[in-house]
Parts: C-alpha cells; structure tokens; sequence
C-alpha cells in the first residue's frame, strides 16, 4: 500500500468512527477524497480495505455508503466479540507485562475521568475504552487473533448510540475493566476469561437499551 493510501485509510476511518457520517449515508469518492486530502487513486484503495471491515458498503450500483448495522448484526459482532475477547484475555493473563498492567491501569483511569465530567465525554470514553482493550489484545500475543478482532470494532451506530448510555452504565465499564486489571495482575485465566465475557454481554445489553432511546428520538425528530 502507497503511503497515500494509508493516509486515506486513516483519515476516512476516523471520520467514519467519528460518527460525522451517519450510518447509511452516501459518500462519494470526491468528497472522501477532500476528507483524506489526497487524489481519488487512493481513496479507491483505501475504500476497498474499509469495505474488507464492513465500515463502508458497495451498493449494486457501485455507490458507497457507510454501513447501516442491524440489531442482529451488532448482537453478532458483541457475540464474537464475546468469544474471541473473552480468549484474548485469557492468554492475556498468561504473557501481560508489568508495564501493560500499569498501561491498562493509566488508560482506565482516563475512562473514568471521561464518564465523571457533566456530562460524560463520550467521545475520550470510547477512546479509552478502545484503548484499553487493544492493549489486551497486543498482550495475549496472537496475531491471528488481532488480524480477526481488527474487524469488530465499535461500529459508526454503535458510537452513536453510546451517547445514549446512562452514566451507571457507563461507571460500570469502569469498573469491569478495573476487575479485569486485577484478573491479570492474579495471572488468573478464567477469571480474567469470565470478567471480559459478561462486561462485553453487559455492553451489548446498554447497547439495545440505547438505540430504543436513539430510535424513539429519531422518530420525535421525524414528526416534528
């Protein structure tokens, strides 16, 4: 991939994840390519390794459009989640480093300085909290595992939707990763395997209890 390329990627990715595109949206190469800041040649590149992670869709008519996921597709992707995560922090436990200790610990700490502002900065928590778990991932030390998991990241609706979430929600995260923190430090594997498990089903559910506020507002939007 031309450095250009890779530009693209990033750029149209952020604005992707960023939640400035709505899920559904249509895109055209021109205006990702203003986006990027760089000519339509790699935007075309950089689309095709989006489309591989189901961040954008290719309609028949060979337009772009940024994905529009589901119920069934985020209950998917949480699931998977759920099984693969759950596995990577079990290894995890196994080969984490002192210093990815002290790193996961300095990562939640930022988490929980987001969910405490009025209100919540929604944005530094998913940050943090994407963070948070790729050290894991890069700790359990399967590339195999990374390579699959690189495709299930939080999703456009799913960013979206979080600005839903009630702060005991939020809080909760917090403290699921701090139990998973000291999971690791114990080098407990099935501990470390059930906490990242129910904090991701845990997720899911305020996930669904979201996007019924999201889709309630939507449709007060539309009458209006």
């Amino acid at each position: 991939m031309s450095r250009a390329s890779d530009t693209a990627y990033e750029k149209i990715r952020g604005f992707v994840l960023g939640g400035e595109a709505q899920p559904g949206e249509q895109l055209t190469e021109e205006r990702l390519a203003d986006i990027a800041g760089v000519s339509r040649t790699p935007v075309r590149e950089a689309v095709r390794r989006l489309e591989g992670e189901m961040l954008l869709v290719r309609s028949a008519s060979k337009r772009i459009f940024v994905a529009d996921w589901s119920h069934d597709d985020i209950d998917e992707m949480f699931t998977l989640r759920m099984m693969l995560e759950g596995h990577a922090a079990e290894r995890a436990a196994r080969h984490i480093s002192s210093d990815a200790l002290d790193q996961l610990a300095a990562i939640n700490a930022r988490l929980a300085e987001a969910v405490a502002k009025r209100p919540p900065d929604i944005t530094d928590f998913l940050d943090a909290n994407r963070e948070f778990h790729d050290v894991i991932i890069e700790a359990a030390r399967s590339p195999r595992l990374a390579q699959v998991l690189a495709m299930l990241v939080e999703q456009p609706v799913v960013r979206r939707t979080a600005r839903q979430y009630t702060f005991e929600q939020l809080d909760q995260s917090a403290r699921d990763h701090d139990e998973l923190i000291a999971a690791f430090r114990a080098r407990d594997e099935g501990w470390a395997q059930a906490v990242m498990s129910s904090h991701l089903r845990r997720a899911f559910h305020a996930f669904s209890q979201a996007a019924e506020g999201v889709a309630n507002d939507d449709d007060i939007e539309a009458a209006e």
